[in-house]
């Protein structure tokens, strides 16, 4: 049996709008390094992350904000402010959450924010990296996503240290980069979508 991989993409469902790219968000200072607001698990790689942004002043040079229990819905003021910290943010923190893939990552690329994901496999019989060697996230590294993998988050001040240098014309050029990948990414997946249930059908219709 064959099986076709498709992207988890935005959380729609908690009315994650469709972002049209504008000259300010690929030509503006950003006055954030990162960003990072979601809930806090206990004893999960989450804590681990907070706990190094706390350290050496870290978590004032990114916008954090976190809760302790997870909401299925966002209020206007909360969903107004995830997308206010994904644009003025230079890097998205993508911590894995009861999985691995989460729709942080690719709302991160609709306001050009490059996501920083933990590349770590989460429980459960998805695959392993003995088999695997791209798992998890096979499907991004595959199609050559142009984001910041960490196998753990104490690599965390390094990464925003390399930010620091980094100056804008460069940040420019990699957000167009991120918006242009992003872009072929889905087209790309729509059109492998597409042939695979025209395939089927045609081969159905045949036997």
């Amino acid at each position: 049996m064959d099986v076709f991989q498709w992207p988890l993409g935005v959380a729609t469902y908690r009315n994650f709008p469709v972002v049209e790219a504008s000259w300010s968000m690929l030509h503006n200072e950003r006055p954030y390094l990162c960003n990072f607001l979601g809930t806090i698990y206990k004893n999960s790689s989450r804590e681990a992350l907070l706990n190094i942004l706390k350290q050496d002043g870290i978590d004032k040079l990114c916008w954090v904000s976190v809760r302790e229990q997870w909401q299925p819905q966002e209020t206007n003021e909360s969903l107004k402010n995830y997308q206010e910290a994904l644009l003025q943010s230079d890097l998205t923190l993508c911590p894995a959450g009861v999985n691995t893939e989460c729709y942080r990552i690719y709302e991160a690329c609709s306001w050009g924010s490059v996501p920083v994901v933990e590349d770590v496999m989460t429980a459960g019989g998805c695959g392993n990296t003995s088999a695997h060697p791209r798992a998890p996230l096979q499907l991004l590294k595959s199609m050559g996503a142009p984001f910041i993998f960490v196998k753990n988050w104490e690599e965390l001040p390094a990464v925003l240290e390399k930010e620091k240098t980094i100056i804008l014309q460069e940040k420019i050029q990699r957000r167009k980069m991120l918006l242009h990948w992003y872009q072929h990414f889905k087209t790309e997946l729509k059109m492998r979508f597409t042939n695979i249930l025209e395939s089927s059908f045609l081969m159905n219709n045949k036997g």
